[in-house]
Formats: C-alpha cells, structure tokens, sequence
C-alpha cells in the first residue's frame, strides 16, 4: 500500500483540528495506543493527551493551532515529520485581556501499523512566544521574578500556564537550549533509520 506525504500531513491536520475543535475522538484515534506525547504541560499517551486536552478545555483554556508547511522524512514504514506551528492563546492575563503566541516546531514520529499511519510520538521544540494586550496602551503587571526564572523561548507560555495551575517543565527543548532541540531531533532521525 502507498503512501503519500499528503497521507502523513492529513494525520497530524486531523490531531489539531481535533484538538482545536474539541473533536476529541478523532485527535485520540491519530495516535497509536502505545504512543508518547511530550509538550511543556504535558508528558503521557495520545489518548491521555486527548483527555487531558478535554480537561484544560473545560476549564476554559482554548488553543488554536495555525500549522505551517511541514518538513516530511519517509522510509518504509516509519515517518519523521516537523511542522512549525505557532500556538494561539486570547487570555486574560492579571486582568488584562490578551493575545499570546507561542511559536514551536511539532516533531512526529509516525508508524503504519495494520494498515494505517498514525503519530507514536509527539515532542515539541519551542522557539520564541509574543504576549500582546488586545488594548493597544494596556499594560500587564508581570511578576519579573518569577518570569526571569523560565526559559526564553517559551516564558510567556509557561508563565501564564502557571498562574493557571498546570505543572510546566522548566527544560523542554528550544531554540535557546540547541543542545536538547538537536539530540531531540536525532533521537527522531535515528528511530527512523533504525
């Protein structure tokens, strides 16, 4: 059976629509059971991610998704690919209502399995983020102490998950962490060629 790069795109298209849309069932059936998904709020399976992603809908925090032109690395049965993607947040931060951006590069690892390619992992590469008051002339009273402590290229992410609640790991790799970003990315290309 073949496949195109179109197929593989689909997937990951379907998982973030699926996210996006609060499709539930159709974001958990784009992962293998036995997958791993690692984001800076998350650590776990697909089809935990998916519930977990219920959850921080229900409570009120919305993401959307806009993906970029992905990079698609096919051999055989297995595919590596990266999809920048930057990932929108309209908050409300210390009482004043914003838009944050944070801007990452998704890398799947995807496998065909009875018939089927679906994502067996899922890491995130966080390269810079933006808040911006939706007020032009707003200001948001950061706490610098507690944002000069998390890393560059994804502080604004992590600072206001934070002030919500969620559990953030401090040591995601990014563009300002090349050591992690690239073994992150050959640990990828390895398991491809393996």
């Amino acid at each position: 059976m073949t496949v195109s790069v179109a197929d593989l795109v689909q997937v990951i298209a379907h998982e973030r629509e699926g996210r996006d849309r609060g499709w539930w069932d159709q974001m958990a059936g784009s992962y293998h059971v036995e997958s791993r998904v690692r984001s800076m709020w998350f650590t776990g399976t697909g089809q935990e991610f998916a519930t977990a992603s219920r959850g921080m809908a229900a409570r009120g925090d919305h993401a959307r998704h806009r993906l970029s032109v992905p990079s698609v690395h096919l051999r055989g049965e297995r595919a590596v690919v990266t999809m920048p993607m930057a990932i929108e947040l309209r908050i409300e931060l210390h009482g004043v209502e914003a838009d944050l951006i944070s801007y990452a590069r998704g890398v799947y690892r995807m496998e065909r399995r009875e018939g089927r390619f679906r994502i067996c992992d899922l890491s995130t590469i966080y390269e810079r983020d933006t808040l911006t008051p939706v007020e032009p002339g707003d200001a948001i009273a950061i706490d610098r102490t507690r944002w000069a402590t998390l890393p560059a290229s994804y502080r604004m992410l992590a600072y206001y998950f934070g002030i919500r609640g969620y559990d953030v790991d401090p040591d995601m790799p990014g563009d300002d962490r090349p050591e992690s970003a690239g073994a992150l990315i050959a640990e990828a290309f390895d398991w491809l060629t393996s």
